[in-house]
């Protein structure tokens, strides 16, 4: 079956999108499609998503860290107070990807999520979740945009979250484990 599940290096069936690098396999096996839950935590996602448009997704992970201390850990009440000194600052950031629009938005974001109550942002996307599905079993069945990553999309835009569209939110789904896009075969179905 075109798209289906796998043998990686240690034998173990995985999503075939996982096994062209280590870091790939790492991201993965520990974090993709696991539940992640906190402001701040989901403020990080978000944004990654947000840099990833039109990239490849390893591009990101390769630049996390530098993200990381660039963004303040993403910490959205430190990442709120920053200003233009700190848009030049991120843009001459090689550690980052230097897109204004998306730094820009970044920051713009972070100050409307510091203006919500403490698990504001958690509620909003959980509440976007689908019910649980039937496990694909190749990566034809999985979609790039659904119902929910529309409804979800539309409600931060709603809220003055900016970049963000469908697809995005969809990935961000992925991400954070509102849905469980690993393979009906892949090893991580049954841990994530």
């Amino acid at each position: 079956m075109t798209g289906g599940a796998l043998a990686g290096a240690d034998g173990g069936l995985r999503c075939p999108w996982a096994l062209s690098t280590e870091e790939y396999v790492a991201y993965h096996d520990t974090e993709w499609g696991r539940p992640v839950h906190g402001d701040d935590a989901l403020y990080e996602r978000l944004c990654l998503e947000a840099f990833q448009s039109g990239l490849s997704w390893l591009t990101i992970l390769r630049r996390r860290e530098g993200f990381r201390k660039a963004f303040a850990g993403f910490r959205i009440a430190e990442v709120a107070e920053f200003g233009g000194a700190d848009v030049e600052r991120l843009l001459a950031d090689e550690g980052i990807i230097r897109n204004r629009a998306k730094v820009e938005a970044t920051l713009a974001n972070a100050k409307v999520l510091a203006g919500w109550e403490p698990g504001e942002l958690d509620t909003l996307v959980w509440s976007h979740a689908p019910k649980p599905g039937r496990a694909p079993k190749s990566t034809a069945e999985i979609p790039a945009v659904t119902p929910e990553s529309t409804a979800l999309a539309k409600a931060l835009k709603k809220a003055g979250i900016r970049f963000v569209g469908p697809t995005t939110a969809y990935a961000l789904m992925q991400a954070c484990g509102l849905v469980n896009d690993h393979l009906a075969r892949c090893v991580s179905r049954k841990t994530s």
